[in-house]
Order: C-alpha cells, then sequence, then structure tokens
C-alpha cells in the first residue's frame, strides 16, 4: 500500500511538471527580442536595453531600412522624451505602455529640428523608432497593440 502511494505521488509531480514546461506561456527575455509585431508589419528590431545605448540610439547611422527598427526598453513606465540629436535621416517614434499598447506616436521627426524634445502625455516603457512614414503607411493609430518576439 505504501509503494502505491509513493507511486501516485510521484506520477502527480510527473504530471504537474510536463504541465508547467508545456503549457504555460512562455516568459519573453528581453535580451533575445529580436523583432516587434505593430500594424500588421514585422519589424527586425536592433535593442537599446542599457543607458548607453539607449543614448546612442540610431545617432549616427547612415540609413534604416523600411524593415529595420531600434527599440528602446526602460526598466520602468515613465515619460521618455526623445530628441533627434545627431540623426542622419527623419524617424516615426512609437511610445508603448507596459500592456503593449501605443500610447503617443511623433511622425516623421526630423534631425534639423534638434533640439527639440518629443515628448508622450502617458507613461511608456518601450519606444520603437522606424523609418520616416511607417505611421502613415500601416494606418497605426494610438491604441494599436504591439507584440515582441524572440524570431523575425
Amino acid at each position: 500500500m505504501q509503494k502505491i502511494k509513493y507511486f501516485l505521488i510521484v506520477i502527480v509531480f510527473f504530471v504537474l511538471g510536463y504541465i508547467l514546461i508545456n503549457h504555460l506561456p512562455k516568459v519573453l527575455m528581453l535580451e533575445n527580442i529580436k523583432s516587434v509585431l505593430i500594424a500588421g508589419q514585422s519589424i527586425k528590431v536592433d535593442l537599446a536595453l542599457t543607458k548607453e545605448t539607449q543614448i546612442q540610439g540610431l545617432s549616427g547611422r547612415a540609413e534604416l531600412k523600411e524593415n529595420e527598427g531600434m527599440l528602446f526598453i526602460f526598466d520602468h513606465s515613465g515619460i521618455y522624451p526623445f530628441w533627434m540629436k545627431d540623426m542622419n535621416f527623419p524617424i516615426d517614434m512609437i511610445w508603448v505602455n507596459e500592456n503593449m499598447k501605443v500610447v503617443y506616436i511623433k511622425k516623421n521627426a526630423r534631425p534639423e529640428l534638434f533640439p527639440e524634445m518629443y515628448t508622450p502625455n502617458e507613461n511608456a516603457k518601450y519606444v520603437l523608432e522606424v523609418v520616416s512614414g511607417f505611421s502613415d503607411k500601416n494606418n497605426l493609430k494610438v491604441g494599436d497593440e504591439v507584440e515582441l518576439k524572440e524570431s523575425l
């Protein structure tokens, strides 16, 4: 009788382990993000996770392709202003909150307008920078959903 009891306990643990491993949502590791799904488009992203990479951003780059962008990921939600210091081309900036909803869009931010700052009215945890015109071309609007992906 005692052996049957231990056997059943072992079986229950194996079943629970299987369920936990295979059926619960996988935790997205921020440093593994490769793309962002937004407005029906998959954007391959470079990540700005540290203060240094966030300060650098896209500054100094010669160009950004249509299906590419930079995703700034902050430690917590807040009001994060952006500018166009040392930029060589215009971009669209998209602020996204922790619920993965677009909260603010700055279309066609142009380098020659530096030191103008672009600041959302709501807290955001992410900012996505993409080529200028992306938002209009794909009918992106405040409230649209965004998904972070570990694949392209």
